[in-house]
């Protein structure tokens, strides 16, 4: 829930800054929250361990990064 709630909160600075960053962090941020609303879904304690589970952690957290490492890059001279 969370997550959830941190995607909004991502999703109103992009509105308001129209900002790449907060765009990712609100997908990123987003994704996190399906995935522990799969993991309430299957209602097992094994569910950590389901494959489909890592995948989708692992993409929110390359998002994230990816994110920071857009912002932080140089700009090019065109």
């Amino acid at each position: 829930m969370g997550a959830l709630v941190s995607s909004l909160f991502f999703l109103r600075f992009y509105k308001k800054s129209g900002d790449r960053l907060f765009a990712i962090f609100a997908a990123a941020f987003g994704l996190m929250g399906v995935e522990r609303f799969v993991i309430v879904l299957t209602y097992r304690v094994e569910a950590t361990d389901n494959l489909f589970v890592y995948v989708m952690r692992l993409t929110s957290f390359a998002m994230i990064f990816y994110a920071i490492w857009d912002k932080n890059r140089p700009a090019s001279i065109d």
